[in-house]
């Protein structure tokens, strides 16, 4: 037999109470996982509390695959600060850093 014929092999010789058991662990483990995310959301009150960079554009500060932790600030936005925006029809977030800040006032 292959690897996946010995692993069925070794669930059905496994008791109910054994299957049982793994079944919760697996499940105590994503339920750990929700909630340290959602706690995140609360901490730092960002919808995207940890994102990864994926491409090579915010080198040399940041390479591809490093993780950022965000949060959220009512301060303005400076130069130099990572941001992150959706771009309609995308669904991952765009994740960059603030190279210039452009002020202007709206006429009514």
């Amino acid at each position: 037999m292959g690897f996946i014929g010995d692993q069925v092999e070794s669930i059905r010789s496994m008791q109910v109470r054994q299957v049982l058991s793994q079944i919760i662990s697996l499940g105590m483990i994503v339920t750990s996982a929700l909630i340290i995310w959602k706690g995140l959301m609360v901490a730092t009150g960002s919808e995207s509390p940890v994102v990864v960079v994926l491409s090579g554009s915010m080198e040399p500060g940041f390479k591809r695959g490093d993780i950022l932790f965000l949060t959220m600030s009512n301060e303005p936005i400076r130069t130099g600060e990572i941001v992150v925006f959706n771009i309609d029809g995308r669904e991952i977030p765009i994740v960059h850093r603030v190279i210039k800040v452009i002020s202007f006032e709206v006429i009514t």
